[in-house]
């Protein structure tokens, strides 16, 4: 089955059945928000959890290996047993927060992890057992938050 979803952001999107992923409790601030989309090009590494329900709720994600090479969020034995009990099938994402003015600034929830059983398409944000990760943890290394900014606002090159 698909269905037609006229979001804000991407415009017209078909989804089938099959794309859909269901969070049991919704997501904190989206509690009553229980069917998502990942919407994004292929080659764009931020991804779009779209919300089903509201066409204009997306949030930005990505991949947390792509900030910490080395990311292990420490799962739970309970939120495994939530997501399936196996390891395996599970992909993991964070939010990412992207402030208007200074996009250089954005940052990424890995104290949070949504993480989505793909086989069986139910997904959760958890809290990462692993207490060093932070709620916002910049994406971008120093050096080119600087630049960015440097750019941005003396409009050098």
């Amino acid at each position: 089955m698909t269905r037609v979803l006229e979001t804000t952001r991407f415009g017209r999107l078909e989804v089938t059945s099959e794309a859909v992923v269901y969070f049991p409790k919704g997501l904190p601030g989206f509690e009553d928000h229980y069917e998502w989309v990942v919407a994004g090009e292929d080659e764009n590494p931020i991804k779009w959890l779209q919300s089903v329900k509201d066409e204009d709720v997306a949030l930005p994600v990505v991949s947390p290996l792509l900030i910490e090479k080395n990311y292990d969020p420490a799962l739970s034995s309970e939120d495994l047993e939530a997501l399936g009990g196996d390891a395996h099938k599970l992909t993991v994402m964070v939010v990412v927060t992207v402030p208007p003015a200074a996009p250089w600034d954005m940052t990424a929830n890995l104290r949070a992890p949504i993480v989505v059983n793909h086989e069986e398409r139910m997904a959760k944000q958890v809290i990462s057992g692993n207490e060093a990760y932070e709620v916002r943890t910049p994406v971008l290394p120093q050096s080119v938050r600087d630049l960015m900014r440097k750019q941005a606002v003396g409009g050098e090159s």
